[in-house]
């Protein structure tokens, strides 16, 4: 399964994307993969593991997209934002939405291309 909210009020208004963020100064990336959980979701991040480093260059500039899934948390899922996002929604990886943001859909493709057998978490 893949958690992915609809982006509203933010690039990619309207977009199905991954949680996730941008790294504060001084943080480790998986500090901030756990924040961003926490702000976002309003769970508490107990294991993760990296998935993939890619890079995204667009009309907003250079970006390096760090992923992991999320093999274990406590808490319930909720819609922390609500004026970044109007909802997290559960998808099978054989039944993803068609409208993924862009930079979002280049780490689901690497995964999928990348780990053919895991097929129930990203």
């Amino acid at each position: 399964m893949l958690l992915l909210g609809k982006r509203k009020n933010c690039y990619g208004e309207g977009c199905w994307g991954l949680p996730g963020g941008h790294l504060e100064h001084g943080e480790t990336i998986r500090a901030c993969a756990s924040r961003e959980l926490q702000e976002e979701l309003g769970i508490e991040c107990r294991e993760l593991r990296l998935v993939s480093v890619l890079d995204t260059i667009d009309e907003r500039g250079h970006y390096l997209h760090v992923s992991f899934i999320l093999e274990r948390y406590e808490g319930l899922i909720q819609c922390m934002e609500p004026e970044l996002c109007y909802e997290w929604r559960f998808f099978t990886l054989t039944n993803l939405p068609e409208n993924i943001f862009s930079p979002h859909q280049k780490i689901v493709d690497y995964f999928l291309k990348n780990n053919p057998k895991n097929t129930n978490t990203v």
